[in-house]
């Protein structure tokens, strides 16, 4: 299925009393690439979340955003070191007994909060809650990447049918400068004819000398001016174009080499042929193909 380069994925859990959140954005890129994003503490989980990401994604700049938050049920507790708390008292004591120092022999408790190291955080997790935070992300990052494909999916089947209309369209430009192009050798033949009736009457016009002559000019204009094989190179490219939107990978770079084909088929038939409806079709299939481009850029 034809995908497109640009989506948004997302996927939420929680693991080890943290709510975590997965975001992927996508954008069009030449290769593919992806940006990870993740709280310091995690970002030895960086490689594997970019491997489960890259391993969905084949072409396209892919940003992912991890954030976690507590959530209610943390592991996380305070603790108060006694023992450094009779400490400080003891201190506080020694020193106003020293130097005679006034106020209360005590701390209060505003000047207990504040000493260093006395009241502490500390997390309860052992290295168990840690593997399944990690395994949680990486499956969140899967969920994410699983939605993220949905998304560049439903919009490459958008991609794929534009395409195809605009296939369709030139085929139909292409069968009518095929037919154009069968009526050249006849009009060469008139135009000439013509033209030495101008020049030398209508006679000379109409002898078997003027008829060797005039078929001989008509052959060779006919072979400078013959579009046939590029209207069977630009017939083949079409169809292997539109089978190309059937195929279950990558087609971005691929349709952009069609692409690329087509016009310098669409361009030798233009500089080739002087019939102003040829030349017209040429014009609007060059605008289909410039469009068809655009869209390729889009395309994984």
């Amino acid at each position: 299925m034809i995908r497109s380069m640009t989506g948004y994925g997302m996927a939420e859990g929680h693991a080890g009393g943290l709510r975590i959140q997965v975001e992927l954005k996508s954008v069009n890129n030449r290769y593919a690439e992806a940006n990870v994003r993740l709280p310091r503490e995690w970002l030895l989980w960086e490689d594997g979340v970019r491997r489960t990401v890259l391993a969905a994604v084949k072409r396209g700049r892919v940003d992912a955003f991890v954030t976690c938050e507590f959530d209610g049920t943390s592991a996380r507790t305070v603790q108060v070191d006694w023992a450094l708390a009779e400490g400080y008292m003891a201190a506080a004591k020694q020193l106003r007994a020293r130097f005679s120092l006034p106020g209360p022999d005590k701390l209060t408790l505003q000047d207990l909060i504040k000493l260093p190291d006395l009241v502490t955080l500390s997390d309860s997790r052992d290295s168990a809650a840690d593997e399944t935070v990690q395994e949680t992300l990486i499956d969140l990052t899967a969920q994410a990447v699983r939605r993220l494909i949905a998304v560049r999916e439903a919009e490459g089947a958008n991609l794929a049918q534009d395409v195809l209309s605009r296939l369709g369209a030139m085929e139909r430009m292409l069968e009518e400068i095929r037919q154009s192009a069968d009526a050249v050798s006849e009009e060469l033949r008139i135009k000439l004819r013509q033209r030495i009736r101008d020049l030398l009457g209508e006679t000379a016009a109409d002898s078997p000398l003027a008829d060797n002559r005039i078929a001989m000019e008509v052959a060779l204009l006919a072979e400078r001016a013959d579009i046939s094989e590029e209207l069977q190179r630009l017939a083949s490219h079409l169809q292997q174009t539109a089978k190309l939107l059937e195929a279950d990978e990558p087609i971005g770079r691929k349709l952009d080499f069609y692409i690329q084909e087509m016009n310098r088929e669409v361009n030798t038939i233009g500089s080739k042929s002087n019939r102003s409806d040829i030349v017209n079709a040429v014009v609007d299939m060059k605008a289909e193909l410039e469009k068809m481009r655009e869209q390729a850029q889009n395309i994984e």
